[in-house]
């Protein structure tokens, strides 16, 4: 049953993406049904009464979900239409990976209560960071369209959505706001792994691939709010800063999940 939801709701996703822009009410409604049916899927999927499913699969679907949450509500305080072309089309292939890719379930007996609030967590600071690097990506491109000369634009869609976003000024309030709570809630989730790991895994901390990654992440964006704060950086330091601490967050998680998952055929908690 889940995988006709997830299915049903990446039509919904594909759908929406490329609506044109004056449909505004369909594509609210189309957007929110998809989300609603990706998230229900999504935990039932994920969700036993005495288990999870992990894998690098469920993390980039559950990733995604939150990611069109958070566009859609900001879309309705900014003109952040144009977003949607770059969102929805990857949501809609992450909403089906779990199908083809369905990872492994963890026993939670003998785990820590607050083993599920650690992987909650986990996913917010994930989700939030991969927003700000769509952001991130976006502001390259529309920095990009300021010094074409006038001769030279391109015309189309795609050209036509990069001109109705917010001015970079007020896209790049929005990259910093999305990275200090995403900083946050990596910092938590860092904390709780390393400081409670025994208690949350039933192992002692090790240094592996995931840990050396997400520090070093979290590292880049610390150091990244810091030079904001007390050296002012921002235009393409803060966005080679954010795409290069996504890329790292990613292979610590997702890049190694799949590695392991499905390269090497081999299923680690």
């Amino acid at each position: 049953m889940q995988t006709y939801f997830f299915i049903l709701a990446a039509l919904l996703y594909l759908g929406c993406a490329f609506l044109p822009s004056g449909r505004r009410l369909p594509i609210s409604l189309g957007t929110l049904i998809g989300w609603l049916l990706h998230g229900g899927a999504l935990m039932a999927d994920m969700l036993a009464p005495d288990a999870v499913r992990v894998g690098f699969a469920v993390m980039l679907s559950a990733t995604l979900w939150v990611s069109v949450a958070a566009y859609w509500l900001e879309n309705r305080n900014f003109s952040l239409d144009s977003l949607r072309v770059l969102v929805l089309p990857v949501a809609a292939v992450a909403v089906v990976l779990p199908s083809v890719f369905p990872g492994n379930m963890v026993e939670l007996a003998g785990k820590s209560d607050w083993f599920l609030w650690h992987i909650a967590v986990s996913i917010l600071a994930y989700s939030t960071l991969t927003i700000a690097a769509f952001h991130a990506v976006l502001m390259v491109l529309q920095e990009s369209r300021l010094h074409t000369r006038p001769g030279a634009a391109q015309s189309g869609w795609f050209s036509m959505a990069l001109d109705r976003l917010p001015a970079l000024l007020t896209m790049e309030k929005i990259l910093f706001r999305l990275i200090g709570f995403g900083f946050v809630l990596l910092t938590l989730t860092v904390l709780s792994g390393v400081v409670f790991s025994e208690q949350l895994f039933q192992k002692a901390f090790r240094w592996d691939h995931k840990t050396i990654f997400t520090l070093l992440s979290w590292g880049l964006f610390g150091l990244l709010l810091a030079g904001r704060k007390w050296q002012g950086w921002r235009g393409r330091t803060a966005l080679s800063f954010t795409l290069t601490g996504f890329a790292v967050l990613l292979l610590a998680y997702v890049g190694s999940r799949f590695v392991l998952e499905v390269v090497l055929h081999r299923i680690l908690v």
